[in-house]
């Protein structure tokens, strides 16, 4: 019988290594760009607005790459890669601001598109959130926000969703297979930051009911498919989850603290309470493939 594993959310055979290191073998001054979009092709791999997954791809050869399964060619920067994830950025200035919501209004939330957007959605997290940021992968969405001024605010990243977690797939009421088929429905609140000297009461949550009322929609612009359900995770041993409380995400549970390499029976990251966010009345349909 033929050995079979999940990576990157995708089932890859014996057949399929065999395919991808014949790839390598007959075309040894492709990069790795090169090989996983030819990988794409191959075997059709297309998001709902029918783009490559390219960014999926290169992950899963990655992770084969360390298990000894493929050898990948040592990777090449281009000249965008190495603005796009090279070493912090400066720190970026940015207004001290104490004041009431309503007398920064209109707050003007931007989808980053540009180079620039780029570097200062990067330079930010990497100053000034505790988690940093490494770049995006998968399909993913980010947002600057600005006050009436255009002061910069902070920002939020919205990217691929935990493979799974038991309290969110009991809130869902799914099966494995609709959860392996909804997952794309489900977008992670992976990063949001309101910078640190922006005192303004009430803006968390008023950013976090702003982007849920779009990001759906942007969603579906940028890659072919609605979101049905937002979920994020919050380390108990820092936060409390008060602005997605007050923005009515609902506390689906917590998680176990066990990473899926799990072996030793110790814990291996901290616990993190779940926070999910229905976009729509008919979430539990939407996220199990339907319509």
């Amino acid at each position: 019988m033929e050995a079979s594993r999940k990576v990157q959310g995708r089932t890859v055979t014996d057949k399929d290594i065999k395919t991808i290191q014949t790839i390598i073998a007959s075309n040894p001054n492709w990069h790795r760009t090169r090989i996983s979009q030819e990988l794409c092709h191959l075997w059709n791999w297309k998001n709902d607005a029918g783009k490559l997954k390219d960014m999926a791809a290169r992950s899963m050869l990655r992770k084969l790459d360390k298990e000894n399964l493929i050898n990948l060619p040592v990777p090449v920067r281009s000249a965008n890669n190495a603005y796009r994830y090279q070493a912090k950025q400066e720190k970026p200035k940015y207004q001290s601001i104490d004041k009431k919501l309503s007398v920064i209004q209109p707050i003007r939330i931007k989808q980053v598109k540009t180079q620039t957007e780029a570097c200062l959605f990067r330079s930010l997290l990497s100053h000034f959130h505790y988690l940093g940021y490494s770049g995006p992968v998968g399909e993913n969405l980010r947002y600057l926000v600005y006050d009436y001024k255009n002061h910069i605010l902070g920002c939020s990243l919205f990217g691929a969703p935990a493979w799974r977690v038991a309290s969110r797939d009991r809130y869902i009421g799914w099966d494995e297979t609709n959860r392996r088929k909804g997952l794309s429905r489900i977008a992670n609140n992976m990063r949001f930051l309101i910078l640190p000297e922006v005192k303004v009461p009430h803006l968390a949550s008023h950013l976090l009911g702003k982007i849920s009322r779009r990001v759906s929609m942007d969603w579906k612009n940028k890659y072919g498919h609605p979101i049905a359900l937002l979920e994020t995770y919050v380390e108990n041993n820092r936060f409390r989850g008060t602005c997605y409380k007050a923005a009515n995400w609902v506390k689906a549970g917590e998680t176990t603290g066990y990473t899926r390499n799990y072996r030793t029976g110790k814990l291996k990251v901290p616990i993190k309470s779940v926070w999910l966010y229905p976009l729509s009345p008919l979430y539990h349909t939407l996220v199990s493939g339907g319509q």
